[in-house]
């Protein structure tokens, strides 16, 4: 396991969110989204404030290949990013909530076959006729890298505007390293339904998980102590290396437990 001594103190927890939920009950698709988001965050907030004491630990592993890398710093980047991406979104889910108006489902898009090249002779006469579109201007350098650049909550709030709602819920999963193993089934079910009607994809969700796994036993291939223990574990052992299910109240493993002491 890579060596993991890097202060993190550059990181902080994001703000809690500015606005309270509203005194009536919020349109029923924003109700539910808000049901979600509100237990990611508790996800999150619980993991960053308990993953430094995890790692210390023989079943870290398990925890380690959903981020791709045991090192800390990244680790905890991605959850600082994932956690000011659920605020942003609770508050565009607040916000629009007090409008009145509820969030469409969204209709998945038909594939279209691709169109086949142009002959080389067309194609130099479409450049000649058809100049290319002006470029849009770049992004920062690295900024879908947390650990280069970290977005503000008022960045990721107007990004959470412009996106549809299940692609936001999609990035805040791969930030937080969500996956079903570590689920409540309900709370599985749950999000796998978000992210198909509003618009994120389950698919890429796996694929990037697979990735993951396959980059952490990379990193485990170089490290002389590493366990593999976690390419096999069952759902009742996983759940034993979180204390709980995503969904449940948070409970960390590793602390003793408190002895009542008789009178």
């Amino acid at each position: 396991m890579q060596d993991t001594t890097e202060t993190t103190s550059s990181v902080a927890s994001p703000p809690d969110p500015a606005q309270d939920h509203p005194a009536t009950t919020p349109p029923r698709n924003i109700d539910i989204l808000l049901h979600a988001v509100g237990i990611l965050l508790i996800y999150g907030r619980h993991l960053m404030e308990t993953v430094r004491q995890r790692a210390s630990a023989p079943n870290f592993s398990a925890i380690a290949a959903c981020f791709g890398t045991a090192n800390l710093p990244t680790i905890f980047a991605h959850l600082n990013r994932g956690l000011l991406r659920a605020a942003a979104l609770e508050r565009v889910l607040l916000a629009r909530a007090a409008t009145g108006k509820d969030i469409d489902i969204v209709q998945p898009r038909a594939r279209t076959p691709e169109a086949q090249p142009a002959p080389a002779a067309e194609l130099g006469q479409s450049a000649a006729t058809h100049p290319a579109p002006r470029r849009r201007a770049s992004r920062p350098a690295g900024w879908n890298d947390p650990e280069l650049f970290m977005p503000t909550l008022e960045d990721l709030e107007r990004l959470a505007r412009r996106r549809p709602v299940g692609r936001t819920i999609f990035d805040i999963c791969l930030d937080l390293a969500v996956v079903p193993g570590f689920c409540q089934s309900a709370f599985w079910n749950e999000l796998f339904e978000l992210m198909t009607c509003f618009g994120g994809s389950i698919d890429r969700l796996m694929r990037e998980k697979s990735r993951r796994r396959e980059a952490f036993a990379k990193e485990q291939d170089r490290n002389p102590n590493a366990t593999w223990d976690w390419l096999n574990m069952t759902r009742d052992a996983l759940r034993q290396v979180l204390g709980f299910f995503i969904g449940e109240p948070p409970v960390n493993p590793l602390e003793p437990a408190s002895v009542t002491v008789p009178p």
